[in-house]
């Protein structure tokens, strides 16, 4: 397994998609599957930035760590800031998705995408610490 340790900052976004993409070329990652993995990672760091640090006035670090195995490629993101699981939100339903957009409020779609992406999430909370893990199946 490798790790990295970045700032928990917006600027760091870059860095964490980089990786991501590296990881997913590395094991042979479609395209597609590339990019849902990468959305699903960048909009929870996301979250984890913004609302996990900045609004609750705090610093930290995100440790990405990334592992390959015959079957699959896992991503785990690691952060000290707020408790916050992706699975407990309210997720757009069938409708509300069919809903033309000036009908739809805005935002809402983010970890609707990032958990639909990947073929497994999962979030944990231990030790203050919080776990998102996303796993792609290689095919």
């Amino acid at each position: 397994m490798i790790q990295h340790s970045l700032p928990a900052s917006l600027a760091a976004l870059s860095d964490i998609r980089r990786l991501v993409t590296q990881a997913c070329q590395t094991a042979g990652l479609s395209e597609d599957a590339t990019y849902r993995l990468a959305l699903a990672v960048d909009e929870i760091a996301t979250n984890i930035i913004t609302h996990g640090y900045e609004e609750q006035g705090m610093t930290g670090d995100i440790v990405v760590s990334l592992d390959q195995t015959d079957k699959d490629l896992t991503v785990i993101l690691e952060d000290t800031g707020v408790a916050f699981d992706p699975r407990a939100q309210s997720l757009p339903t069938a409708e509300d998705l069919d809903k033309p957009l000036d009908d739809r409020e805005i935002g809402g779609l983010g970890i609707f995408l990032a958990l639909a992406g990947v073929d497994r999430f999962d979030y944990q909370r231990s030790d203050n610490v919080n776990r998102n893990l996303f796993v792609m199946n290689l095919a």
